[in-house]
């Protein structure tokens, strides 16, 4: 049962002013405490009403919340209002005792005591009572327990002030908004007998002196924790888990921070590692092609080539009746038929194909403005028009033309015509070959 307390005058009934005379007499408290004539009664049906609504009507409940009986009593509240003259809890009592209860409860605090299911079972002040209930049949002690007064005693209505406890109070703030002279340990001392040993447990609907008079504060207690009204406060378990959930965001977040920038530098790196390759590919297309325009612009004075393997045969300028000119105007390289003829030096070709008695032969054009020939070949390689290098095969030896058995004729001319030779040992070795 969700208790909530009232700031209002306190109104003295019948059932009061016999409980009090009672307790100040000093006699033992006769069952029951509640006259069945009470001015604030409400009807069995409209307590069975309540019943329905906060407990589905089973007067024996007891869930473990803290709530018991078909009326849900909080232990605190059935001890109060002399519940425990009866049973030890509420869902131990009878339906009637629990209803005698209620009945102070009713006539204590009003129907707000059950805030909501008053309202839906019509509970208020006034109406037929129910049958006073009869005292459980276990043995009690001689002088059973007082209930608590949540009243003023008339004798002190001069020297007292009552203030009834809300959800959320706590003895520190009602002490500072009463300006209770001692602070909360003179009101805890005050009212120890109503709030009990421990001064950090008060319920709604306890009714506390706010000016206590000359009471002594206790020594050496701490101070009530204050308590957030808008919530309960988070236990130590609850704490813990939220640190370490907020530890663990936290550490979700440097992670995915970390993996962020080490994806970033790997990113980085790979990019830098393409960019290398690419300027070290684009480095050696340089290269080649540097090279590449080396050979082809090549000086004059490039390294020659022998344009047989082999030693010569009839020199330069040996003279007879067998040349027209009187005169032989190159030298012969004796070899076999077919023996492949390289080009002497870097050039173009002028001519591919018969000369006459030179019979097949190739002239070319050097890059030095010479022209070199190749006489008797067998088979040609090249054609007109056509580039070449040093060293490169241009055709196969042989015996055509005006020949006295297979060799080569070879010659160096400053012209392309015959009669403009010159002697082509020593051009060849002055392009380095050592013949």
């Amino acid at each position: 049962m969700a208790v909530r307390g009232r700031h209002r005058r306190r109104q003295q009934s019948r059932i009061n002013r016999a409980s009090l005379t009672v307790t100040a007499g000093g006699a033992g408290l006769a069952l029951p405490l509640v006259a069945a004539g009470t001015a604030d009664a409400a009807s069995a049906d409209t307590w069975a009403k309540v019943a329905a609504c906060e407990s589905s009507g089973d007067w024996s409940i007891n869930t473990g919340n803290g709530y018991y009986g078909g009326l849900q009593f909080k232990q605190s509240t059935w001890e109060a209002y002399g519940g425990g003259a009866y049973a030890g809890r509420a869902d131990l009592a009878s339906k009637d005792q629990q209803i005698a209860v209620a009945e102070k409860v009713l006539d204590g605090q009003g129907p707000g005591a059950w805030p909501a299911c008053s309202q839906k079972a019509g509970l208020t002040r006034g109406g037929p009572a129910p049958a006073a209930p009869e005292a459980a049949p276990a043995p009690r002690p001689a002088k059973a327990p007082a209930a608590t007064p949540t009243t003023t005693p008339q004798s002190k209505a001069g020297t007292a002030e009552m203030y009834t406890v809300v959800r959320g109070d706590t003895l520190s703030q009602i002490a500072e908004e009463q300006r209770v002279k001692g602070g909360w340990q003179r009101l805890y001392q005050a009212n120890r007998e109503r709030v009990g040993t421990d001064p950090d447990l008060i319920v709604p609907g306890q009714r506390l002196q706010v000016k206590p008079g000359a009471a002594t504060p206790p020594k050496d207690r701490p101070a009530p924790r204050a308590k957030d009204r808008t919530g309960p406060e988070p236990t130590g378990k609850q704490a813990a888990e939220k640190a370490a959930a907020k530890a663990a965001e936290a550490k979700k977040a440097a992670d995915a921070k970390k993996a962020a920038e080490a994806k970033k530098a790997e990113e980085a790196r790979k990019a830098a590692a393409a960019k290398k390759a690419e300027e070290a590919q684009k480095a050696a297309a340089a290269k080649k092609k540097a090279e590449e325009a080396k050979k082809v612009s090549a000086p004059s004075t490039a390294r020659f080539s022998s344009p047989v393997d082999a030693g010569t045969g009839t020199p330069y300028r040996a003279s007879g009746a067998s040349w027209s000119k009187g005169y032989h105007t190159g030298v012969d390289f004796p070899v076999p038929t077919g023996t492949s003829v390289k080009a002497a030096a870097s050039g173009t070709v002028v001519s591919a194909g018969w000369g006459g008695s030179y019979g097949y032969q190739v002239v070319i054009k050097h890059n030095d403005g010479k022209y070199s020939q190749y006489a008797h070949l067998s088979a040609l390689t090249v054609r007109s028009g056509q580039s070449v290098q040093a060293g490169q095969r241009i055709a196969r030896s042989g015996s055509t033309g005006n020949s006295t058995g297979p060799h080569l004729h070879f010659e160096v001319r400053t012209g392309p015509g015959f009669g403009s030779d010159i002697d082509p040992l020593a051009y060849l070795r002055g392009g380095g070959v050592k013949v």
